[in-house]
């Protein structure tokens, strides 16, 4: 237990229910309140730690709430909760001067919840590691966790059981309020108000999603205004056929192999066009016209990224599939980019507020087409990432290292300064934070050593200070960092600068070190990355193989079929290759119709088996020509591995390219290994 008590000043019994049981068995003393005259009470009554206080509540809003708080308790930390309150201005209200700490928006999780509570008060001191004993007392804590989970199941399905019987009643409020009763249709928003809130939190996101509509219909007639009545029943018939199934968490479709995309768009044509250029560019294309469509789709197979008409069904029509897509449980950070027949800067913000990414202008061109479906493909397939964290302090490596480490991006920690630029010749890593005081040299000291070092002088480095004054940002910049934190540092805040950090060094490498018909690494990435891997091999011991690829009679292909036929083949070898390996492997075009292939941990005979695997599936391809010909084509191989056949980047080479000569030499559609 950590004794901290929280009021949990929220008008909805159902979300009071599922929170503050999830809150009390991480610990917390939980004293709920419905209104703020049971929120002064409790007050009254016991001292709290911290307050979560919703937006709106019976007869004030939270805001006005937390305004007479400050009279009070003007140092209480507070959790701001509410659907609506995420423009600017009203973000600047409650943080600046109500002294939010922060703006949740709902629904949330429980989980979520638990993040931001935990962050209000300072971690107690990493605890040493326990003694063999202790793992006698695991399956205890198993049988914790799955009560709770027990629990927190019982919670949905008493939520999903009693939704049918909220609907009703709402129906029968609506009713009443058509007729003219002013009171009714309040409470018909209140309940409204509180399904978009809590139906997402209890796993009901489509719910959630249609209650949301329902109540922007409902928020004009509670100023006064006549209801659109055509509105409303169309609303609340989406909201009902939502309630009435039982919703049980989806599976994440399985992923394809090759890059797919969503085009979603009223034009039937452009749908065409569109899966036209997919096969042109090696990207598998699915169509809808509707939300509805969409949704289904995406919860059907997997899907890379979205392109949707941003007029959909009407001015910025499109926005409501973005916002239904996202909502979906396994959708949350999916690609999405618009495309418009106007270029206009308000529309434009429109749809990054969406969480669009890219813009292409109508009607989109084949390149534009294709270049936004690869874009969209690397971001949801992310390569691994590799943060090296720089401090002399253990602890604080390990905190961060427990912040930052996902399946996305790994943590290598160094607590020697001295020891930096071995320590990046070994791991080579894509971002690096650096504490600023430690032992030897500071962090401006190593950032100004990288930035003079040409082949670190793109990392991007963020360094963590606990001072934030003028004269350190500017020295900061001055030696060459890209951004700061202070301490004590916040996981979100981390979180977010990394992954921005990344993805930025993401598409500049993308942009630079590609080639931009295969999408395979250039010639100089493809040996720093192979380099890494022997490194690599070398200390664990492993057999590195280095496979050479070159496409069998690719000239008579160009002369016969046409460049563009030959283009094709070139495009979806690169293809194959970037999609049947693993994410530590590293593949390259070498030139012309040369490929590249390290693959760690692999000997000659497994090598060959991959390969032939993705020899057999090129050979299967049927490729027309610039006239619609027909044609087949095959590669050749040579590999070699070390440390057998040598133990530097460029003896393997030698060997590899001999190997492929061999190969050609003896009839070619072979690997000689």
């Amino acid at each position: 237990m950590n004794g901290r008590t929280l009021l949990f000043l929220e008008d909805d019994k159902d979300l009071q229910s599922l929170v503050g049981t999830f809150l009390r068995e991480k610990g917390y003393r939980v004293e709920p309140a419905r209104s703020a005259a049971e929120a002064q009470a409790v007050l009254a009554r016991v001292p709290v730690d911290a307050a979560i206080v919703d937006g709106l509540l019976p007869g004030m809003t939270g805001a006005d709430f937390i305004r007479e708080l400050r009279k009070t308790q003007p140092k209480l930390p507070i959790l701001f909760a509410s659907a609506f309150w995420k423009d600017l201005k009203s973000h600047e209200l409650l943080t600046r001067q109500l002294g939010v700490v922060r703006i949740i928006h709902k629904p949330y999780k429980p989980e979520e919840l638990l993040v931001w509570v935990n962050q209000l008060f300072p971690a107690p001191a990493l605890p040493p590691p326990p003694p063999p004993e202790a793992l006698e007392e695991a399956e205890e804590v198993d049988v914790e966790v799955d009560d709770l989970a027990a629990s927190l199941a019982a919670l949905n399905a008493e939520y999903g059981a009693r939704l049918k019987e909220k609907v009703a009643a709402l129906e029968a409020l609506l009713v009443r309020g058509r007729g003219g009763d002013a009171a009714a249709l309040e409470e018909a928003y209140t309940v409204v108000h509180k399904l978009h809130g809590t139906a997402g939190s209890y796993g009901f996101a489509e719910v959630s999603i249609r209650a949301g509509q329902l109540e922007a219909v409902l928020l004009p007639a509670r100023a006064g205004a006549p209801v659109d009545v055509a509105a409303l029943d169309a609303s609340f018939r989406t909201l009902a056929a939502a309630a009435s199934v039982p919703v049980k968490p989806a599976a994440a479709p399985p992923q394809s192999s090759e890059g797919v995309l969503l085009v979603v768009d009223e034009d039937a044509k452009l749908l065409a066009e569109a899966e036209r250029m997919g096969r042109q560019v090696g990207v598998g294309v699915v169509t809808a016209r509707t939300a509805d469509a969409a949704c289904e789709v995406a919860r059907r197979q997997w899907v890379d990224g979205v392109l949707v008409h941003l007029d959909l069904g009407g001015p910025l029509g499109g926005l409501a599939v973005a916002h239904a897509l996202r909502a979906e449980e396994s959708l949350p950070v999916l690609p999405l980019a618009v495309t418009g027949a106007r270029d206009v800067l308000e529309e434009r913000v429109a749809a990054a507020h969406a969480g669009a990414s890219l813009f292409l202008p109508r009607p989109f061109t084949a390149r534009d087409f294709s270049a936004a479906a690869e874009r969209m493909v690397a971001a949801r397939r992310p390569e691994r990432a590799r943060v090296m964290v720089v401090d002399d302090d253990p602890d604080a490596i390990a905190a961060l290292t427990q912040a930052l480490a996902s399946d996305q991006i790994e943590v290598v920690g160094l607590n020697d300064a001295h020891g930096l630029m071995e320590a990046l010749a070994q791991h080579r890593p894509d971002l690096l934070l650096l504490d600023v005081q430690m032992p030897g040299p500071s962090g401006f000291d190593l950032c100004r050593i990288l930035r003079s070092t040409p082949e670190w002088q793109d990392l991007p480095v963020l360094l963590i200070t606990a001072h934030l004054g003028l004269e350190f940002r500017l020295a900061a910049f001055q030696a060459g960092a890209d951004d700061y934190l202070s301490k004590p540092v916040l996981r979100e805040e981390l979180r977010a600068r990394v992954q921005a950090r990344l993805e930025r060094t993401r598409l500049s490498r993308e942009r630079a070190e590609r080639d931009g018909l295969t999408g395979l690494l250039l010639r100089r990435p493809f040996l720093d990355g192979l380099r890494a891997r022997l490194a690599e091999s070398r200390r664990q011991g492993k057999p590195l193989a280095l496979c050479f690829l070159d496409v069998d009679h690719f000239k008579q292909v160009n002369d016969r079929y046409g460049h563009l036929a030959g283009d094709r083949v070139l495009m979806w070898l690169g293809r194959l290759l970037g999609a049947r390996f693993r994410r530590e492997d590293v593949r390259g075009r070498w030139g012309g119709e040369e490929f590249v292939v390290g693959l760690l941990g692999e000997s000659a005979g497994s090598a060959s088996e991959i390969l032939a695997r993705t020899a057999a599936e090129l050979s299967d391809m049927t490729f027309d020509g610039d006239t619609g010909e027909p044609f087949h084509v095959t590669f050749s191989a040579g590999i070699a591995v070390s440390p057998g056949d040598g133990d530097t980047v460029e003896s393997l080479l030698r060997t590899a390219d001999a190997r492929l000569l061999r190969a050609k030499e003896n009839g070619r559609n072979r690997i000689e290994a």
